[in-house]
Order: structure tokens, then C-alpha cells, then sequence
């Protein structure tokens, strides 16, 4: 090899590693004035720490862009030894053994849509089995109990309510981003989450698309035992409009981030289920427990 090219290589690692403790040192440091925040507009407290529903939004977004940034680095490194390879290679007057990588999809794009692309990005639910600690999930047979079933005959299919005391409380409304029928309680509840995303981080709101909310069927893989859906009390939510893989243990970071939000109203997520089903939503026992104290059910 030529011993020329022996310092070139090494002033270019020497940049990467200076790239990369920039990078670290810079998202220790916080946010600066003279590089755009990942999360401006979001609301902080005096010390500079986000505030209410934007602390986990917040945080989720720098540590996913964090972690793109640094897997950029590690492939512009793997296509830099690639070129090492093959300038040895010509020099020693063998064909390259490696052939380096191309410019295409090598780093993320920089700049504003940063965070909206972090939304859709498929990532591990961290500690699923805890995500609904401290609200508990409403049976078939307590709602059951508390309701009428729905409908005498359940199957894998949606089909029409038979229950008419349950029926006459359902509402079609638009609710914030999306259109669903529910219980009027639910379908209000529902309006102060949505408003509180809205408010938080409205270019996540712009991004919420639902699956479905009624509809009356059994729980799938079991004979008669009514959904949550079959009484209009839980809904189906993605981003943009693309499905989640049932009991992969994954899901959309934006959803990660709406699930704090529906939390806080006391609503559960599929999540935490057995069988994972993170763009479900349900409202809680506890808040059935509510609503029927104040007679609204």
C-alpha cells in the first residue's frame, strides 16, 4: 500500500471520531441557539425540561434522530473502508475485494422533517407489560354485566347492535383528526385527549388516522366474548394511515407518544396486552366505574 495514503486515512477517522463527540457532546449539552431544535415550540418548564405531555415527546424524537445520526456515521465509516480496500487493491494491483457503498441511503436527510419522519418510525415497546400500571383493563363479562351484551350472536364480522338501551347511547362524530362512533362519555374523553395532543405537538396530531372504532364482534380467536369495540369503547389509531403488525412487540413511535396521552384520561393500550396490539385504545374500568357514578352510563 502506499504510505502516502496512510495519513489521509487517518485524518479521515480522526474527522468521523471528531464528528461523532460533536454529535454526543452536543445532545448532552441541549439545545443551542445556533442550530435548530429538534423540538421547538414544544412547551418547557424554567429549567429548560419539557412540559406536561411533551416530556416523553420530546425526548423519544432527539433519541431516535440521536441514534439515526449515529447509525449514518457507522455506514459512512463501513463505506469509507470500503474505499480503503479498493485504493489498496489498485495499488498492490488487485481488483477491490470490497465494493464501496453508494452516496444513496447512506444518512437521513437533514433538516425540518426530522421529526415528522421520526413518527412513522417502527421501534420496540419498552417495558410493555407496565405501559397501563395503575388502570385496569374492563372485562367482556363486567361490561357485560354493566352494559347488556350487545348483541345476542357474536362473530368474527361486524355486525348491527341489538342491544337498543346501549344503541341509543352511541354518537357519529368527528373527534380532533379522525371520525368515529362511540359512546357519547367515550367520544368526550376521546375530545380532550386529541385536544391535548393538538396543543403539545400538532404535527403529530396532523399524522393521526384510524382503523375503526364500533364494531360488534367477538374478541378474535374466542367463542362469544364481546369486544371492547362491540360497545363503542375503544378505537383503532396509526400514522398515516399504515397498520400495525399484530404481536410483533413493535410499533410507531407516534404512538408511543399518544399512548402517554390517552394514559393520563385513563385509557388503556393494547400494548401491554398478551398478544401486543399497540394501535388499540380502551377506556379503562376505572372510568366506566366513573361515568356510571355520574350516570352518564
Amino acid at each position: 500500500m502506499d504510505k502516502r495514503i496512510i495519513p489521509a486515512i487517518i485524518a479521515t477517522m480522526v474527522i468521523i471520531a471528531a464528528a461523532l463527540g460533536w454529535l454526543v457532546y452536543s445532545e448532552i449539552r441541549g439545545p443551542d441557539s445556533s442550530r435548530p431544535s429538534l423540538t421547538a415550540g414544544l412547551p418547557r418548564n424554567e429549567d429548560g425540561t419539557f412540559a406536561g405531555g411533551a416530556i416523553d415527546s420530546g425526548a423519544r424524537i432527539e433519541l431516535e434522530v440521536m441514534r439515526q445520526q449515529l447509525e449514518a456515521m457507522q455506514q459512512k465509516v463501513v463505506a469509507l473502508e470500503a474505499e480503503i480496500a479498493k485504493i489498496n487493491a489498485r495499488v498492490g494491483g488487485l481488483s477491490p475485494s470490497v465494493q464501496p457503498q453508494g452516496e444513496q441511503g447512506l444518512a437521513p436527510r437533514d433538516g425540518p422533517n426530522q421529526i415528522i419522519d421520526a413518527y412513522a418510525q417502527v421501534v420496540l415497546i419498552a417495558n410493555r407489560r407496565n405501559v397501563n400500571k395503575g388502570i385496569t383493563v374492563a372485562t367482556p363479562a363486567y361490561l357485560e354485566e354493566k352494559l347488556g351484551k350487545p348483541r345476542d350472536v357474536l362473530s368474527d364480522r361486524c355486525e348491527m347492535m341489538t342491544n337498543e338501551k346501549l344503541s341509543g347511547m352511541l354518537v357519529l362524530e368527528e373527534v380532533g383528526p379522525v371520525r368515529v362512533q362511540m359512546l357519547q362519555p367515550a367520544i368526550d374523553s376521546l375530545k380532550r385527549v386529541f385536544a391535548n395532543v393538538e396543543k403539545t405537538d400538532p404535527d403529530l396530531y396532523a399524522r393521526i388516522n384510524t382503523a375503526g372504532a364500533l364494531c360488534v364482534r367477538q374478541i378474535r380467536g374466542t367463542n362469544g366474548r364481546s369486544s371492547t369495540h362491540s360497545f363503542g369503547l375503544s378505537l383503532d389509531l396509526n400514522i398515516d394511515g399504515k397498520l400495525d403488525t399484530l404481536g410483533d412487540g413493535k410499533t410507531q413511535l407516534g404512538l408511543t407518544i399518544l399512548a402517554d396521552f390517552f394514559k393520563t384520561e385513563g385509557w388503556i393500550w393494547g400494548a401491554g396486552f398478551s398478544r401486543e396490539d399497540s394501535m388499540h385504545f380502551e377506556v379503562s374500568r376505572e372510568m366506566i366505574e366513573q361515568w356510571r357514578s355520574e350516570g352518564k352510563i
